[in-house]
């Protein structure tokens, strides 16, 4: 089996960003050596100063396959995220046909997988009214963990939970000892503040912001945490956005509970000040919030009671979005960001003093860790995955639909101009993105636990 030997001035290990060569044979990364310590038999290639860091991971991703494939498919979401950096997606389980909440769903969706994906996959089971009977069965089938809404998704196939379903599903999580992902808003504080805005004009975003006020979020976290107390489930509060929440999300992890939190590009880089009139491409719940609530979630990634920061990538055919009209009120809620997310992260996080080090342990360990496949994704390490991407911090570009690559090529990032590019993708050593290109046939494969 042949070695070959990946170089770079700047490597990013888990704690140092060196000159390093990895040593990769076969799918599998051998060794992380100096470059002086390469054998005189590999075949060395050589990045200079573009950085090598590990395969993102993105733990939350709607690809909606089997089903609603014209929404997005493996095919084309895969693709996109080879050319973001991705390396392995994790499959929201509710906008596919069916929704992944019975291991029979699960098989379906295996099949429509199969051959078409150009990185690695898993797959969330789904927690639904009425099916804690299938909860241990899809965690003995593999799946990483759970995902539920507490408010309605907006899908046909996949019904929010009330607290007494939830409580029936909890014992089920609690025996399988896997995460319960949430979407944490609850409906009445929704619904109240819909109602006030029945006459409002609703293309303007302000509108929309208001009928998702903080309190939902934070009404839910709360309801959230005393199950977490009372159950002893592992809890991950997906796509945190409303910046009120994190005081007693810190709280909580300091007494010691099973929390983590996550938030999204779009909550870190957008601002709801500067979303124009009619702009539906900005929707997605819960919504963007204002720039102090942006700066305040970066200081929670800082301290490190958000963990993890991952897409939601969450597309939908363009009509859906409602563009003639610009009515946030029907407009479906989701931004498509595969393609783009390390570019966006690195763009805000240079400036306020991140290193590339904490975007791979936000954008790769810590996804890992949560979908349990930690010990062979998400860092450069012996005997690793050799899943890494070639990123060029200086170079700059502006967004053009020929980079975006899934289904539809809409975008509110469409015109910025980003700082950092993706060069090449590896999958296990084998070159998936490269060139604006993607070379080859589809290698990517469902990794289970």
């Amino acid at each position: 089996m042949s070695l070959s030997a990946f170089v770079s001035r700047r490597v990013v290990t888990p704690d140092a960003v060196r000159p390093a060569a990895l040593l990769v044979e076969g799918d599998r990364i051998l060794e992380v050596v100096a470059p002086h310590q390469i054998p005189e038999h590999a075949e060395i290639r050589d990045f200079g100063d573009a950085a090598i860091l590990p395969g993102l991971v993105d733990s939350h991703v709607h690809i909606n396959d089997p089903g609603r494939a014209d929404w997005e498919g493996f095919l084309t979401a895969t693709r996109a995220a080879a050319a973001g950096g991705y390396t392995l997606l994790v499959d929201m389980p509710l906008n596919c046909l069916p929704p992944t909440t019975s291991v029979p769903a699960l098989e379906t969706k295996r099949a429509a997988a199969r051959g078409r994906c150009r990185v690695d996959w898993m797959a969330w089971g789904g927690v639904v009214g009425g099916n804690s009977h299938d909860i241990e069965p899809l965690g003995n089938a593999s799946v990483p963990g759970f995902k539920c809404f507490l408010v309605p998704p907006g899908i046909d196939g996949f019904t929010m939970v009330s607290e007494p379903e939830l409580r029936a599903a909890l014992p089920h999580v609690a025996r399988t000892g896997l995460p319960l992902l949430v979407h944490a808003e609850l409906p009445a504080p929704i619904d109240a503040a819909t109602a006030r805005l029945a006459n409002a004009d609703w293309s303007l975003y302000e509108t929309y912001l208001q009928s998702r006020p903080e309190e939902a979020e934070l009404s839910a976290i709360r309801m959230l945490l005393s199950l977490c107390r009372e159950y002893k489930f592992r809890l991950h509060i997906v796509h945190l956005s409303a910046a009120k929440a994190i005081p007693e999300l810190r709280a909580a992890q300091a007494e010691g509970l099973p929390v983590t939190v996550e938030t999204c590009p779009h909550y870190l880089h957008l601002a709801a000040e500067s979303i124009p009139k009619g702009a539906t491409l900005f929707k997605c719940a819960p919504p963007i919030r204002n720039r102090e609530n942006r700066d305040q979630l970066w200081q929670a990634l800082r301290d490190g009671t958000i963990g993890l920061v991952v897409t939601d990538h969450s597309p939908c055919p363009p009509e859906m979005k409602r563009l003639a009209e610009g009515n946030f009120r029907t407009a479906w809620g989701g931004i498509a960001s595969l393609s783009l997310a390390l570019p966006l992260m690195h763009t805000e996080a240079v400036n306020r003093g991140f290193s590339l080090i904490d975007i791979a342990r936000w954008m790769s360990a810590a996804p890992a860790n949560l979908a349990g496949c930690h010990r062979h994704k998400g860092r450069l390490a012996r005997g690793y995955d050799a899943d890494f991407v070639i990123f060029d911090p200086e170079t700059e570009f502006v967004v053009t639909r020929d980079r975006l690559h899934y289904r539809h090529p809409v975008s509110p990032y469409l015109g910025e101009k980003l700082r950092g590019e993706v060069k090449a993708t590896y999958l296990r050593g084998h070159l998936v993105f490269g060139g604006g290109q993607f070379p080859g046939e589809p290698i990517g494969v469902e990794h289970r636990l």
